[in-house]
């Protein structure tokens, strides 16, 4: 069954396919992601204070983030590859003292969205985050993937209406 717009990964056979979006207009699109690794306090101080025995453990998740948004076409099934114009990756401890929060900020000017881009950066680090630091906390928890801005294409502004969470402040808005 096609999606609004008439867009769809079916082809008249019902054979999964790319979309063609050779039709669409070239804009500015732009997409940020969040996410949380929760963890205990003594795992984030280590992490803060570099003490963790594999070395910058958010310099290597940050790195890992901006590699994985630059190859999601070869992670996800049917993505458009893109040539991206900006990808940062920002890693905050949560005030709480329980996690680090992820945010992927993705751009591009292209004729398809950067979401999937964005939302695999987020991914992507949160399981370097739990690789680089399963050794000494095995309870890290990778939680609240989800996309919080898009802009830019024929479906314009999209905007998540977020809620606070326990242990974070209210969201800036």
């Amino acid at each position: 069954m096609p999606i609004q717009g008439g867009l769809t990964h079916l082809d008249a056979n019902g054979h999964a396919v790319m979309v063609d979006v050779a039709d669409k207009a070239v804009t500015v699109r732009q997409a940020v992601a969040r996410g949380l690794v929760t963890m205990r306090r003594e795992t984030l101080d280590l992490i803060l204070s570099g003490g963790m025995k594999k070395g910058d453990v958010l310099a290597v998740a940050r790195i890992a983030g901006i590699m994985a948004a630059k190859k999601t076409s070869d992670l996800i099934p049917l993505c458009h590859p893109l040539a991206l114009s900006s990808v940062r990756v920002e890693l905050t401890p949560t005030e709480d003292g329980r996690g680090i929060e992820i945010e992927a900020n993705v751009g591009t000017a292209a004729q398809t969205g950067v979401e999937m881009e964005a939302l695999t950066a987020v991914s992507v680090c949160a399981l370097t985050l739990y690789d680089m630091c399963k050794a000494v906390d095995r309870d890290l928890t990778i939680e609240h993937i989800r996309l919080i801005t898009k802009s830019g294409g024929r479906s314009g502004l999209y905007q998540r209406a977020e809620v606070e969470r326990p242990g974070q402040a209210p969201a800036a808005g």
